[in-house]
């Protein structure tokens, strides 16, 4: 039980915010871009600029956060944020007024 407890401080989320500008063609191109590139990284959409990502350990969210970071357009706003799956697991998330079900958390695969 001690172990599931530590896994929930170990276990990270990556967070994406981004609000990139859309006023010429160029600039949407870019937008749509960097979209699928993170979503070609296992990001899932949380809204329509906030994307996440479920991360084995802090090591590997890392390694998610560099690769946003490369692919990082030269104009807009751009957030990373990390936090914990126990923080996650926190968060109150509501569809209107109503209290949306829990997401389904990635079960997680060990190799030893």
């Amino acid at each position: 039980m001690k172990s599931d407890r530590l896994k929930a401080y170990r276990i990270m989320w990556v967070l994406v915010f981004f609000d990139l500008p859309t006023e010429t063609k160029k600039d949407r191109q870019i937008y749509a871009r960097f979209r699928k590139n993170i979503m070609q990284d296992g990001f899932q959409m949380f809204q329509f600029s906030i994307y996440m990502r479920h991360c084995a350990s802090s090591e590997n969210a890392a390694v998610h956060i560099k690769r946003v970071k490369s692919i990082l357009p030269e104009k807009g706003h751009i957030g990373i944020m990390t936090i914990t799956d126990k923080q996650f697991g926190m968060m109150e998330i509501y569809r209107g007024k109503k209290l949306a079900e829990r997401m389904d958390v990635p079960q997680q695969l060990e190799l030893f």
